[in-house]
């Protein structure tokens, strides 16, 4: 299967965070129920280049950077999360939608869970129906 987002590189500016890291209290196990985890979130937007080109130099002409950090942050502040799939899919119907966004890819990994992997995680990608890119 073909990256879903490949036609959209070409006709959106992609804006990511990379490697954003990030304390949660997250956890299904007994063992992860005790202290924040660390969470490594990758978030990928992609933007119309119509809706993301400046043309005064103004940050409000663009998505900022730190809505993405802010979306994380809410929904981290509210309080204990099971399942990664459950902070990934918050996470994501926020970013989702937002007006100037056409498609997002988001991943978390919990680097310290397992002493012998680098990390378990999960990523969705969601596209709008009607992309403009």
């Amino acid at each position: 299967m073909s990256d879903p987002l490949s036609s959209l590189a070409l006709s959106c500016r992609r804006l990511f965070l990379r490697n954003h890291v990030v304390d949660v209290r997250i956890g299904a196990h007994d063992f992860e129920k005790h202290a924040p985890q660390r969470i490594v979130f990758n978030v990928e937007l992609f933007v119309p280049l119509q809706g993301s080109t400046p043309t005064r130099d103004d940050l409000a002409e663009v998505v900022d950077y730190d809505y993405v950090r802010e979306v994380i942050a809410r929904r981290v502040a509210r309080g204990h999360i099971v399942l990664q799939e459950t902070l990934c899919d918050d996470v994501m119907a926020e970013l989702i939608a937002h007006p100037g966004v056409q498609a997002v890819r988001l991943s978390s990994c919990k680097p310290d869970v397992y002493p012998d992997c680098e990390g378990v995680g999960v990523e969705i990608i969601r596209i709008k129906e009607n992309t403009s890119c």
